[in-house]
């Protein structure tokens, strides 16, 4: 996935005040939509060190933390560990290199991922495969923010092309809606991040 490398470099430090507290944002904006979650199993996609994932532990069944960075699911497994957390699997792997097919789960939730990967349609026709029959994606991502140049990165994304993407690969029942807004958190920009749950 895209950006691995940079990731494996900051894995350790990678815990700073402010992404802690938009991952706890993210994290309460994505409770909101799950349903009787609590006997479920979930994936946090990207996971990175968990930041996301581990404020969601206690309202699934099981999570697996899944990262194309060895460093990151690292930092995880010494969280895992620390905390004696018994719910919760690591798996080091990337989607748009190759397939999964054994794999299944009842919620996928990616937060701050989607920006990060090339093929946007490959990987979220990978993760819809993954789901079981009515089954929940959510997606927490910026909002399209036109002043963010990069070439590593997408800057953001426009809700209703993300939903014309998803419905055409098949997801259905989609619904969106910006929920932070945040100063300088999108490469030195101040830009807000939506939520998108849809269902297979």
């Amino acid at each position: 996935m895209g950006n691995t490398d940079k990731f494996e470099m900051i894995a350790n430090i990678y815990d700073t005040s402010e992404r802690i507290q938009i991952a706890k944002a993210s994290s309460d904006a994505i409770r909101e939509y799950l349903v009787e979650a609590n006997s479920k199993n979930a994936i946090d996609f990207g996971c990175g060190t968990g930041l996301v994932g581990m404020n969601l532990l206690n309202d699934f069944n099981s999570m697996l933390f899944l990262d194309t960075s060895q460093n990151m699911i690292n930092q995880i497994k010494q969280k895992i560990s620390d905390f004696n957390i018994q719910n919760a699997d690591t798996l080091c792997f990337d989607f748009e290199k190759e397939g999964l097919s054994d794999l299944r789960a009842d919620y996928i939730f990616m937060a701050q991922v989607l920006l990060h990967i090339s093929d946007v349609e490959l990987v979220l026709s990978k993760l819809f495969d993954v789901l079981n029959e009515g089954g929940h994606l959510l997606i927490v991502d910026f909002d399209k923010n036109e002043k963010v140049v990069s070439d590593i990165v997408h800057n953001g994304f426009n809700q209703a092309k993300l939903t014309d993407i998803m419905t055409k690969i098949g997801y259905r029942n989609i619904q969106s809606k910006t929920f932070y807004n945040g100063s300088k958190i999108f490469m030195g920009h101040d830009a807000s991040m939506f939520i998108l749950d849809s269902q297979k």
